[in-house]
């Protein structure tokens, strides 16, 4: 799995790299056909926004989340993004 990190008016720190990182390891245990991560962090003002375009195989996957911690952002948008690789590794199984 390549992961693609970008930051508009957010500068990419080793640590956060890391954390980005660690916690999409956590999607890739639940589905291990996942090709490409383009994560875009976000600052505008008080909001911390994430986004991720997940390109599963035969398949793309977009989420995003906001919070005022741009960690807590990052948690909000790997728990969408699980949610939604669950759904279409099951939905890939009854086909």
């Amino acid at each position: 799995m390549q992961i693609n990190l970008t930051g508009h008016h957010v500068d990419i720190t080793d640590s956060l790299r890391a954390y980005v990182d660690t916690k999409f390891e956590k999607l890739e245990r639940h589905f291990d056909h996942i090709s490409n991560v383009h994560v875009v962090l976000n600052v505008e003002k008080i909001k911390q926004k994430a986004e991720a375009t997940l390109h599963l195989k035969g398949d793309v996957v977009h989420a995003n989340a906001e919070h005022n911690d741009m960690y807590a952002a990052i948690d909000g948008l790997i728990d969408k993004l699980d949610r939604q690789v669950i759904k279409h590794k099951e939905k890939s199984k009854r086909h």
